[in-house]
C-alpha cells in the first residue's frame, strides 16, 4: 500500500539528458505509467481478501498463506534501490518495459498456479517485476513535465497510492466471489499487454550510464530479511525456542551483519549506511516500518477473522474494509497539514496514540459480536491514525535533511515500507495462528492486542525519537 509524500526525484535515477516527449504523448505516457503503478499497488492488498478461497482451493497452511502476502513485498521493497541503479545502467524506459513484462508474465503463472510452490514463485517474480518498474517509473514521470505540468502528473502519481489500497479490498472481494480468486492476477495480464504495446512510441529515451550495481548488498539485504520473516512465521506452528525458529532468526543477523560489511566496503554501495546517522531519516524509517507493519498486518488478520470466525464472503469482506482504507486516506490528508501546522513530533505521536486507541476494543472481540459495532470502528480509528503517521514519517525523513541527500532518504523510506508490511504480517499472522487455522477467536485478538501495544510503544518511542520542528517541502507530491 502506497501513499502521498513529499519528495525530490532520486539522485540515483536514470540521467536526463534527452527531452521529454511531445506534449500530444505526455497525457497518454502519463495514464499508462499510472496504470502500470496502480497494478503495483494493487497487488499489494487485493490477495488479502481471497486468502481463505485460495487455501481451500489449493489446500495452503498458515504460513503459506503468510508467504503469499509477504513475498511480494520482500522482493519488492528489497530489490527496489537496485532497481533504481539498473534503470541508470539500462535506461530508464528499458527498465520500465522489462519490470512491466515481468510483472505480467507473474501475474498469469500466479493465476494459473496449481500448488503453492507456483504460486509463491510467481508472487516473488512479481515483486522482482515491481521493483524493476516503480523506481524507473517515477524517474521517467519526474522528468518528462516540466514546470507546472510537473506538479500535476506527480499530483496524478500520488493519487494512485490514496486509491490503490481501497480499490484494492474492493476489487478482490468481488473477483472472488465473482469468477474466483485467480481473476485478482489474471487482471493485471490485458493492462499489461496494453501497457507494453503502447509504452514503446511514447517513453522518452534516456542515454544509460556507467554504474556500478550492488548485486551482493541486494542479495543479502533480501535474504537477511527473508530468514527474519521465516522464522517469525514459523514461531507460530513450532514455538519461539525451537530450532526452527530459531535458526533463521540468527542467520537474519548474521546477513544483515554482512550486508552492512558489503555496504561499508563498497565504492557505489546499495543504501548508505551514513544516513542511518541522520536522525530524521532513522524516525522516518521507523515510523513508516511501524505504520506499514500494523495496517497491512490489519488487512491480513482482519480478513481472516472476518471469513473464518463470522463466516463473512469475499465481497461482503471488501466492503467492510473500503471505509478503513478510506479512513487511511484521510488520515494521510489531515496528517499533511498537521505536520505543517505543528509539527512532525506532535503529529506522529498522535496518530500512534489514535492507532493504539482504535485497537483496544479489537482485543474485546468475540464470535457473536457485531462486527459493525466492534471490528469495523476499531480498525476506522486506527487506519485513520496511521494514515498520519505514513504522511509524517516521509516529511521526516525528507524534509529535515539537506535536498542533496532527500533522494537517498527516499529510498531508505521506501525500502521500510514495503519491508515493513512482510513483517507486520508475519508477526501477527504467528500471533494469530490459533485463529486462522481453528477459527478461535482468541487468536485474534490475541494478534490485535500485540498491534496496540506496538502502536502505545511507538508513540511512546516517537516523543524522543522525532525531531522537533515543522519540515520544510523538498518538492512535489510522490508515492512508492
Amino acid at each position: 500500500m502506497t501513499h502521498a509524500h513529499h519528495t525530490t526525484a532520486d539522485p540515483s535515477g536514470p540521467s536526463h539528458d534527452t527531452p521529454g516527449p511531445a506534449p500530444r504523448r505526455a497525457v497518454p505516457l502519463l495514464v499508462l505509467l499510472c496504470l502500470a503503478q496502480f497494478m503495483l499497488v494493487l497487488d499489494v492488498t487485493v490477495v488479502n481478501v481471497a486468502l481463505p478461497d485460495m487455501a481451500a482451493d489449493l489446500r495452503l497452511g498458515r504460513e503459506t498463506l503468510t508467504w503469499v502476502v509477504t513475498a511480494y513485498t520482500l522482493a519488492f521493497g528489497g530489490l527496489m534501490l537496485l532497481g533504481g541503479r539498473l534503470a541508470d545502467a539500462l535506461g530508464a524506459h528499458r527498465t520500465v518495459l522489462a519490470g512491466l513484462a515481468l510483472f505480467t508474465a507473474a501475474s498469469l503463472v500466479t493465476g494459473l498456479a496449481p500448488d503453492a510452490s507456483v504460486l509463491l514463485g510467481g508472487r516473488i517474480a512479481q515483486g522482482v517485476g515491481a521493483a524493476l518498474l516503480s523506481p524507473a517509473a517515477l524517474a521517467i514521470v519526474t522528468t518528462a513535465f516540466q514546470g507546472a505540468a510537473r506538479h500535476k502528473a506527480l499530483g496524478v502519481w500520488a493519487a494512485i497510492g490514496g486509491t490503490g489500497s481501497a480499490v484494492g479490498v474492493l476489487l478482490g472481494g468481488a473477483l472472488t466471489e465473482g469468477p474466483g480468486w485467480e481473476w485478482v492476477f489474471y487482471l493485471n495480464v490485458p493492462v499489461g499487454l496494453v501497457a507494453l504495446a503502447a509504452l514503446p512510441s511514447l517513453l522518452p529515451r534516456h542515454a544509460p550510464r556507467p554504474v556500478r550495481l550492488d548485486v551482493p548488498g541486494a542479495v543479502l539485504v533480501t535474504a537477511g530479511t527473508g530468514a527474519l520473516i521465516y522464522g517469525l512465521v514459523k514461531a507460530g506452528d513450532a514455538g519461539w525456542g525451537d530450532p526452527a525458529t530459531v535458526l533463521p532468526l540468527l542467520g537474519a543477523l548474521v546477513l544483515y551483519a554482512a550486508f552492512a560489511a558489503v555496504e561499508r566496503a563498497s565504492r557505489a554501495p546499495l543504501m548508505d549506511l551514513r544516513m542511518f546517522t541522520r536522525r530524521p531519516v532513522i524516525a522516518g524509517a521507523f515510523l513508516m516500518l511501524t505504520a506499514t507493519a500494523l495496517l497491512i498486518s490489519y488487512f491480513f488478520v482482519g480478513s481472516m477473522y472476518l471469513q473464518h470466525a463470522h463466516g463473512f464472503s469475499a465481497l461482503r469482506t471488501g466492503l467492510v474494509f473500503l471505509p478503513v482504507a478510506v479512513a487511511t486516506a484521510l488520515g494521510a490528508h489531515l496528517g499533511a497539514r498537521l505536520v505543517g501546522t505543528l509539527g512532525s513530533r506532535p503529529t506522529a505521536v498522535a496518530g500512534l496514540a489514535v492507532a493504539a486507541a482504535g485497537a483496544l476494543p479489537l482485543t474485546r472481540l468475540s464470535a457473536d459480536g457485531s462486527v459493525y459495532t466492534g471490528l469495523l470502528p476499531g480498525l476506522v480509528v486506527a487506519s485513520f491514525g496511521l494514515g498520519s503517521v505514513f504522511v509524517t514519517a516521509t516529511a521526516t525523513a525528507l524534509a529535515l535533511v539537506g535536498p542533496e541527500e532527500a533522494g537517498l532518504a527516499s529510498g531508505v523510506v521506501n525500502t521500510f515500507h514495503e519491508v515493513g508490511g512482510s513483517i507486520g504480517v508475519a508477526v501477527l499472522s504467528t500471533v494469530a495462528a490459533a485463529g486462522i487455522e481453528r477459527g478461535a477467536v482468541g487468536g485474534f485478538t490475541d494478534a490485535f492486542t500485540v498491534a496496540a501495544a506496538v502502536a502505545a510503544v511507538g508513540a511512546v518511542v516517537s516523543l524522543g525519537l522525532v525531531p522537533r520542528g515543522k519540515p520544510r517541502s523538498t518538492g512535489g507530491p510522490h508515492v512508492h
